[in-house]
């Protein structure tokens, strides 16, 4: 295989056409192709006068003499394992996010038949509690958008970019697309599934570890842990199952479990993390300011990434969702979190991101390694509070922020929030370092990104779980100081979204196997 790159495309033209310009380019003759395949392809919008398409072609060819110099590539092959265990006892998986899903993939491919034990519900009938809670204000603590099949990134766009750099990376890829997912996130620079997708392709997950011999049990909540001799002896849900191995991929709002691990003498630490707010704009503002109005490609909705780097802190947008909508994320009684989330289409009228400033366990009361989630959990009750005690999250236009002034009315940005919202001033619940980073960020993204800090642009708070407030410590072998059991993703603070949780899921499988 070898790779053709840099092949500019600045008209709307087929896959195939692609295909033709960059052997053109490179002066190989089409019929000398066996294969070839989209590597990459991105969008160089710097200048808005040339807006263009950047592919990366692979190609296999008949003759190699043929190659004139290009890069030879080798396909990514999984690894060859053995299982290894000795152990007759199954192993169990406690929460079915990206990381409990791909540790138990890899887990019944290779005979150990897990038992995956989630809190709550199967995808589609997670979706339904997810809808009620958005038409009612009525919160299912053990269904929501943090809680059920597929994880906390279900309902958030499905984004697979990541800043870690694994070969497990093109192995998830590759398995999200026989699942279901859109071929185009094979190549794509930024892949997202889309949360229809994503539903569908979770599902076909649990039927193929259910088919190798792993089993699900939902509506479960793992109460407890017995040891003896410091190591895993059984775990406690409904039922007692005996077991010698479990990885813990709880996802990063399992408080209560926290709590239970921290209780049981777990050795865990406080991390750091980011607290801030939903921000709205018009996707056709966000469109322009990154395209600009003179390119006739059939782009997809423009997305961002912005940073700013104050005195002490430092603000930065996070899980940015084109076409998208804020989704009320609450998974505790009394709560307001909120989240991005878009489908595939990318086809809504506004786009959403987080704007998060970082806090760190030096911001918080107390000595315990748990603080900082009693520092996420206050602040989201005070967003309750303030947005009335019945689910409505408390809103802001942009302009109203920067003056600290309560919304009085909204202008051509609506919010998309629901159960609904309440016009509030968002000083009133973030601390003022939040709130200053906030200020003096969203003045300079907007040099950045014209229109960022537009006057009716809708800030909604609170975002404050873009990562777990933990980090359940282990050793070289993924292990905790428990011998057999295994923290693991997001909530054992270990990553930071769907591919980087699914890449850590894989990890702990295959040191299980090991």
């Amino acid at each position: 295989m070898y790779r053709l790159k840099d092949v500019k495309i600045r008209k709307n033209i087929s896959d195939e056409e692609v295909l033709d310009v960059a052997l053109k380019k490179s002066g190989i003759s089409k019929n000398e192709v066996t294969f070839w395949k989209i590597y990459k392809k991105s969008i160089d919008a710097r200048n808005k006068d040339d807006v263009h398409f950047v592919y990366t072609i692979d190609v296999e060819l008949k003759d190699k003499q043929l190659c004139n110099g290009l890069l030879e590539v080798k396909e990514f092959s999984f690894p060859e394992i053995k299982n290894n265990r000795k152990s007759n006892l199954r192993p169990v998986i406690v929460g079915a996010g990206p990381a409990g899903l791909f540790a138990g993939l890899i887990l019944a491919r290779y005979g150990a038949n897990p038992i995956i034990i989630e809190q709550g519900k199967t995808v589609t009938e997670r979706k339904k509690d997810v809808e009620e809670f958005k038409k009612t204000g009525k919160l299912n603590i053990n269904s929501n958008v943090q809680f059920g099949e597929g994880g906390a990134g279900t309902f958030s766009d499905g984004k697979l970019n990541t800043g870690i750099s694994s070969p497990y990376c093109k192995f998830v890829l590759e398995e999200f697309v026989k699942f279901g997912a859109p071929k185009q996130i094979l190549y794509v620079n930024k892949p997202h599934v889309g949360t229809d997708n994503l539903i569908n392709v979770i599902q076909n997950m649990r039927n193929e570890i259910i088919k190798l011999g792993g089993t699900f049990l939902f509506n479960e909540k793992v109460t407890d842990f017995e040891f003896e001799n410091n190591a895993l002896k059984a775990i406690i849900c409904s039922k007692r199952i005996e077991t010698d191995t479990a990885i813990l991929a709880i996802g990063h709002s399992s408080r209560d479990t926290f709590e239970k691990l921290y209780n049981i003498g777990i050795n865990m630490e406080a991390k750091s993390f980011s607290v801030g707010a939903r921000i709205e704009h018009k996707q056709e503002l966000i469109n322009k300011s990154q395209y600009g109005d003179k390119t006739k490609l059939d782009l997809p909705p423009a997305e961002y990434k912005l940073v700013y780097h104050a005195k002490d802190r430092t603000l930065y947008t996070f899980c940015m969702c084109p076409g998208g909508e804020v989704v009320a994320s609450s998974s505790e009684e009394g709560t307001i979190v909120t989240n991005g989330m878009s489908n595939f289409a990318r086809d809504g009228k506004n786009a959403n991101s987080a704007i998060l400033v970082g806090v760190n366990p030096e911001d918080f009361d107390g000595e315990s390694p748990l603080r900082g989630m009693y520092f996420q959990k206050e602040i989201e009750e005070k967003a309750f509070e303030v947005g009335g005690g019945d689910y409505k999250a408390p809103v802001q236009r942009v302009e109203d922020f920067l003056n600290k002034k309560i919304t009085t009315k909204f202008g051509n940005v609506k919010p998309t929030y629901l159960p609904g919202v309440k016009m509030a001033d968002l000083h009133e619940i973030l601390p003022k370092y939040i709130t200053d980073t906030m200020e003096e960020g969203l003045k300079y993204f907007d040099s950045k990104l014209k229109g960022f800090a537009d006057k009716d642009a809708i800030l909604t708070g609170v975002e404050t779980r873009s990562s777990s407030p933990v980090r359940i410590l282990r050793d070289d072998n993924l292990m905790s100081n428990i011998k057999g059991i295994y923290p693991c993703g997001e909530g054992a603070g270990y990553a930071g979204g769907i591919m980087s949780a699914a890449v850590d899921g894989i990890k702990c499988a295959l040191k299980i196997l090991e």
